[in-house]
């Protein structure tokens, strides 16, 4: 019997109907399955879905008490692999006691290889003898498949793969639960609400909260700008020749020179082709951030990325490569997309051209190929979402094998009365790529025809005051970038990262990124008593260790070992000043409690609403604080979480608060005036009249 091992039900369903040409028989044990794919090549078959991990790694249970064990103890503690999934392992046991071969199937990258030799340890264990392979593919079609599994295409089992996904595990494992655990007793923040502190976590934190400190201390500095409104058979605008004046007095003596000003001259005028060069394939951090630029947070964007490649629509969505190998054949990949009838026009016009040249970027690995499609979906089988994204694969893909676009450049410089004034005019020769890809924001702004000593009316001279403005928030596109640059995760766990940051309340927000006091306080003390642990640079070297681990260069044992000790200086540093960090972190915890409670300005006298609770009935209710001398109440809805929006009602002068309620899985949220007998509220409880 042959047994092969696929990552995940998706995947493996699809392999095996590819395998069997569709003759598949499915065998349920409980939640785990088996695909009996019967004779291929010539050997009964049989493919297991894996879970992902079903392996999970953690300490000996007598570390499992917080409060009972030694932080140092947990840094030398020895790690403990065990299943997670026994169905899945039973089932492995079961059918590897009969297995002559096993082929590992799993997503060939450091985690598909640790996964794969999970299972493979399972199967060791019954039948250490077995034959192993591995077969390698970066997309879920029909040909990649039946070509990753000829026998002179498989490969055995990349060891120091699996050593290097293992090796993060194990490194992240020690220090999440030492400085989690230090943290949260330290800061009495235990239970759900506990204060997680991670080796990447922490420092991808430090950037959110930095970079409110700078918008916080930010002092706005006045500027003026300096335009003309012109005429010369249409209307277009010319600006001062520099962008910013920052003296008045500078703005004043100009204001004065053009006063009354009728007529410019045009004294020179510049005009070129200008070329815009298509973009890159793309790897996976560029296609998280311009999934992230249209509106498709990274970790959802991953999570529809995986299933379109396990659907066999889009090729393996972990990549670093930016350059497309020679083996890709563009024009079959082309004309499938002909069928296609969102994209049928558009695969033809590529197909169209002279010659079909991709752009390369300037990275390239030998593991997977750049994000393209390797399949047709219909826009009818697909959630919005998940559309979104292919459609966003494709276009780039396009945009890619497209021609460069061609731009016409105007520069006319125009003398008013002695000041000179640049109109910048711009127009689309030849689209080229931007026909594929939407989603850029070139726009044209057509100048009319001008030459040298042509005289144009002056309609208006504008002067606006301005300000400088702070930096901006991090968006997901930005951070990912940031956390790229710095070496802070890998292109597969950085989306986790950022959802673990939002899913913990230490960041909100879609569009761009706020970090919470909560956050504020946890990364102002450890940079304060222990910076080291908000810092990129410790992280980047156990990245780049780790890389090290895949290349053969090092060793997994001397890569963890190197981690705990800079975790025990860590550790030190912290046990040092514990007394001053339990200080900082409690008034901080107590201040965010505060604030959290308190829901605006009351306005009957100088006192704020806050979250009390009755004694008597159990049910919460916004009260004054300066109560007895106040006596201002009034009801909150008793489901949901209340917030405070900083807003005040227009109608009633009453604070606005926003309200989020759970249901199922989802959750809404709406925002209400805290007076029941608001104006805003009269059609409240109505039935919708449509």
């Amino acid at each position: 019997m042959r047994l092969i091992i696929a990552e995940k039900d998706k995947a493996a369903r699809r392999i095996a109907e590819i395998l069997s040409g569709g003759k598949v028989k499915t065998i349920k044990e409980g939640r785990a399955r088996v695909y009996d794919i019967g004779v291929f090549d010539g050997e009964d078959t049989v493919v297991i879905p894996l879970s992902g991990h079903i392996v999970d790694v953690d300490f000996d249970k007598d570390f499992s008490s917080w409060k009972d064990s030694s932080l140092w103890d947990i840094v030398d503690a020895n790690f403990v692999y065990k299943p997670s999934r026994r169905d899945i392992a039973r089932l492995l046991e079961e059918y590897g006691k009969l297995a002559e071969r096993v082929t590992i199937a799993t997503d060939f990258d450091r985690e598909g290889e640790a996964i794969g030799r999970e299972a493979l340890n399972i199967i060791r264990k019954v039948n250490p003898n077995v034959r192993v392979d591995r077969a390698r593919f970066s997309a879920i079609t029909p040909k990649d498949i039946k070509e990753a599994f000829k026998d002179e295409n498989l490969y055995p089992l990349d060891e120091n793969l699996a050593d290097s996904a293992d090796a993060r595990r194990e490194v992240d494992l020690a220090w999440g639960a030492v400085l989690t655990r230090f943290v949260s007793l330290t800061s009495g923040k235990l239970g759900r609400n506990f204060l997680s502190v991670g080796r990447v976590q922490t420092p991808t934190l430090a950037l959110v909260v930095n970079c409110e400190k700078e918008i916080q201390a930010f002092k706005p500095k006045p500027y003026w700008v300096l335009s003309a409104l012109l005429e010369k058979n249409s209307k277009f605008e010319a600006k001062y020749k520099k962008d910013k004046i920052w003296d008045k007095a500078e703005l004043d003596g100009l204001l004065a020179k053009l006063d009354g000003a009728k007529e410019g001259v045009v004294t020179k005028v510049t005009k070129r082709s200008k070329k815009y060069s298509k973009p890159t394939p793309f790897n996976t951090n560029d296609f998280l951030r311009a999934a992230a630029n249209i509106g498709v947070p990274p970790a959802k964007a991953m999570q529809i990325a995986e299933n379109l490649y396990m659907s066999g629509y889009i090729s393996y969505p972990r990549t670093d490569n930016t350059v497309y190998p020679k083996t890709i054949d563009f024009k079959s990949i082309l004309h499938a997309l002909e069928g296609s009838p969102e994209f049928g026009a558009l695969a033809r016009k590529i197909l169209s051209q002279e010659e079909i040249v991709p752009s390369n970027g300037k990275k390239q690995s030998n593991d997977h190929p750049p994000i393209h499609p390797t399949g047709v979906a219909k826009k009818s089988s697909l959630d919005p979402a998940s559309w979104k994204i292919y459609e966003l694969v494709v276009r780039r893909f396009f945009a890619t094998l497209a021609t460069d676009a061609k731009l016409n450049v105007v520069k006319a410089e125009i003398e008013i009365d002695g000041v000179v004034f640049v109109a910048n005019g711009q127009t689309i020769k030849d689209p080229g790529w931007l026909e594929f890809y939407t989603y850029s924001q070139t726009k044209e702004n057509k100048l009319p025809e001008l030459k040298e000593r042509d005289v144009v009316k002056v309609l208006k001279i504008i002067h606006q005051e301005k300000q400088t403005q702070p930096p901006n928030r991090y968006t997901p596109a930005s951070l990912l970038k940031e956390m790229e640059k710095l070496g802070l995760g890998t292109k597969s766990t950085r989306p986790t990262i950022i959802q673990k940051l939002l899913d913990r309340g230490y960041i909100s927000g879609t569009r761009n990124y706020t970090p919470s006091s909560v956050a504020f306080k946890v990364i102002e003390t450890l940079e304060k008593h222990a910076e080291r642990i908000t810092k990129p640079d410790m992280t980047a070297k156990l990245e780049e260790d780790m890389q090290r681990i895949a290349d053969r260069k090092k060793r997994k044992r001397d890569v963890v070992e190197e981690s705990k000790k800079l975790l025990r200086e860590a550790l030190k540093q912290l046990f040092d000043n514990q007394e001053a960090i339990k200080k900082e972190m409690r008034e901080g915890i107590k201040e965010d409690r505060l604030k959290s409670k308190t829901l605006g300005p009351c306005k009957n006298c100088d006192g704020v609403l806050v979250i009390r609770v009755s004694k008597a009935t159990g049910k919460r209710f916004a009260a004054c604080s300066s109560y007895p001398d106040c006596n201002e109440t009034w009801p909150l809805p008793q489901k949901g979480s209340v917030q405070p929006t900083g807003k005040i009602c227009p109608q009633c002068g009453t604070p606005i608060i926003r309200v989020t309620v759970k249901k199922g899985k989802r959750k809404y949220t709406y925002q209400m005036c805290l007076d029941p007998n608001c104006p805003t509220k009269k059609d409240w409880g109505k039935e919708n009249e449509g």
